[in-house]
């Protein structure tokens, strides 16, 4: 029960964080998920600072954890060792992006020390899982997961290219945020299918 629990944990984690930035979202007034990025749910003085890191980044920190530590428990190989201690990097960075808020402000010229910290840990959640989605691709695993993580990588790379040009003429950065986010958490979502089902 607890190795299935383990292998689902990155499904989980996809549910988490839509119903998360959803509640938390809606005890944020006015707040746009189209316009509006993830993280500013807990930005510096926002109505949600203290209430969405709780809800979202360190349960979700944890079941990043959680399934990294299972892939690399059943790993056979050296991507997928690899794989697992990305997944990790990406749980504990999502801790710190949490625990660090972004200011409140996206567009500061001049962002405080814990906004860099915040962005930094950002970074590293994007490549992290950007790396080990692309580790599987050329991983020992089925056809069908191989171009699962293809398509989802390109998902990933278009809709951040999208975002960016979003920022820059200050759009719909939360959409493109959403987008991109939300295909590398189906990604991880389809590998942890994957483990469940040959646990099955």
């Amino acid at each position: 029960m607890l190795l299935q629990f383990a292998a689902l944990s990155g499904v989980l984690a996809a549910f988490w964080i839509v119903m998360g930035v959803a509640i938390a979202g809606a005890r944020y007034p006015g707040y746009s998920h189209l316009r509006q990025l993830c993280s500013e749910l807990g930005a510096a003085g926002s109505p949600t600072e203290k209430f969405s890191p709780l809800i979202n980044n360190y349960p979700l920190g944890i079941l990043f954890c959680v399934f990294g530590g299972y892939v690399l428990y059943v790993s056979s190989s050296l991507l997928f060792t690899t794989t697992g201690g990305l997944v990790i990097a990406h749980g504990m960075a999502t801790f710190v992006a949490g625990y660090f808020p972004m200011d409140a402000d996206p567009y500061t010229q001049t962002p405080s020390k814990k906004c860099e910290v915040h962005t930094l840990a950002g970074v590293v959640m994007l490549f992290s899982l950007l790396i080990a989605n692309i580790l599987v691709i050329f991983a020992s695993v089925s056809s069908g997961l191989r171009v699962f993580s293809a398509v989802c990588l390109v998902l990933v790379v278009v809709f951040l290219i999208l975002m960016a040009q979003a920022y820059k003429q200050r759009g719909n950065v939360g959409l493109y945020q959403r987008l991109s986010y939300g295909a590398q958490l189906l990604w991880l979502a389809g590998v942890s299918v994957t483990h469940w089902q040959a646990l099955s």
